[in-house]
């Protein structure tokens, strides 16, 4: 198991690649070259670790397709996922339909989330983060008992 957390930032080249940042590199399940690229429910990126998808993968898949619902959720999932593979130096070329759902050009945030690693526009994601210590108390209180 592994652990991926804290907040970088990075940038886009000219090809639409990104670097991740070395301590997250350094992070990785080893053998983690091949990655799975997925867009997330809010306007960002999420990065898996091919171990770590198949987890995910198997959730989804065994939905039953015969629940209309169910389909809807598969279809929308499969059809937001790419896989990517890491070069040498740490890169992976992030599609045009991606780089255009999380509204990036070339200032990426990227954020460890533990299993997974988020992309986001830098202000965009400030929409999506707890700002109030009060309301950052509160969700503590609801979801870490």
């Amino acid at each position: 198991m592994f652990f991926i957390s804290g907040e970088y930032e990075s940038k886009l080249d000219s090809k639409g690649r990104l670097v991740l940042p070395s301590r997250i590199k350094s992070n990785l399940p080893s053998n983690s070259s091949e990655m799975i690229l997925r867009k997330g429910d809010e306007p960002c990126l999420v990065l898996y670790p091919l171990l770590e998808y198949q987890k995910k993968y198997a959730q989804i898949r065994a939905l039953s397709e015969f629940d209309e619902n169910a389909r809807k959720l598969q279809r929308t999932y499969f059809m937001g996922i790419n896989p990517v593979e890491l070069d040498n130096m740490g890169r992976f070329v992030i599609p045009k339909p991606m780089l255009e759902h999380a509204q990036l050009q070339k200032e990426v945030k990227v954020i460890g989330m533990g299993d997974r690693i988020e992309l986001w526009h830098p202000a965009v994601v400030m929409e999506y983060t707890v700002q109030d210590p009060q309301e950052r108390s509160e969700l503590n209180r609801r979801f870490l008992q």
